[in-house]
């Protein structure tokens, strides 16, 4: 058992190692307690119950308990501990928790790079990179050997519901990689290009500078492909560009005309009145 802890204090205290490294770290630890008793900030414990919370939320990100437990440098029973108690003791979810134990926990995040690479996700950011790259010219044959697969599993691959942290990843990095590389230097034929960028135009696909890195992987997000979609400006910009209406961009200009509509209207309800007062005739004298 104590080949499987690190030397330190938690080796020192619990497996009982007395080698330099724990009993160095036993003095610091006695150190620093006392520095806290005597400045009265000395926190043993903290309320366990933010800890359990983070851990469901991060269970509910399709996180184990071996992976956050490896994430967090803290054993897997410890945090099996705060979930459902220890069986062997017969005792209920711990109530309170070390201060560095809650604080490892909820420095986890539920991010792909912690995630297991078989774990199903989302397809939004895969599938809009895909499409980048093809609308700037990429074929989707060069994309398919880039990423080592046969080009009806990669076509699927855009139709799923689900994708692998493992294809994600990968994706991510095939884009970061050619987003700036012109497909026709890298080998693509001018033919291949053309199609490619015909296909995506057809489809309505946005390009690479319709996206940023904060918004390409939000499921609510909307390219901006003038800079300035979903405003009134924009419209006008897809149409001195020669761009398609994007769907943000159609209900501003729906919005703004409505605002202009009912403009209208107010002010036709308003001039007549005084219209009418001004044209009133005088009554004739006697």
């Amino acid at each position: 058992m104590a080949g499987e802890r690190e030397h330190g204090y938690a080796r020192y205290r619990l497996d009982g190692c007395r080698c330099y490294i724990c009993g160095f770290a036993r003095s610091e630890y006695d150190e620093n307690r006392s520095k806290a008793i005597t400045a009265g900030t000395w926190q043993p414990w903290v309320d366990a119950e933010p800890v359990r919370i983070h851990l469901r939320h991060l269970q509910s990100c399709a996180m184990g308990l071996r992976t956050i437990a490896a994430q967090a440098g803290v054993a897997r029973r410890s945090l099996q501990a705060i979930l459902s108690g220890r069986s062997d003791r017969g005792s209920g979810p711990q109530e309170r928790v070390r201060p560095d134990l809650a604080a490892a926990v909820l420095a986890v995040e539920p991010v792909l790079e912690n995630l297991a690479p078989s774990t199903p996700v989302s397809p939004v950011g895969t599938r809009r990179r895909v499409q980048a790259l093809v609308a700037m010219g990429w074929p989707q044959q060069h994309l398919a050997e880039y990423l080592a697969m046969r080009p009806g599993n990669f076509s699927m691959m855009l139709n799923r519901e689900h994708v692998l942290v493992g294809r994600v990843l990968q994706v991510r990095a095939m884009y970061d990689a050619l987003w700036r590389v012109d497909p026709g230097e890298a080998g693509a034929t001018a033919a291949g290009v053309t199609r490619a960028r015909r296909h995506a135009a057809e489809r309505g696909w946005p390009p690479v500078g319709a996206w940023d890195d904060d918004t390409i992987d939000d499921p609510d997000a909307f390219p901006d492909w003038t800079g300035r979609c979903g405003t009134e400006e924009g419209y006008q910009a897809h149409y001195v560009l020669g761009i398609p209406y994007c769907g943000p961009c159609r209900s501003a200009h729906s919005a703004a005309k409505r605002r202009q509509r009912l403009a209208r209207r107010s002010s036709l309800a308003v001039t007549p009145v005084g219209a009418r007062n001004a044209m009133v005739p005088l009554p004739k004298s006697a």
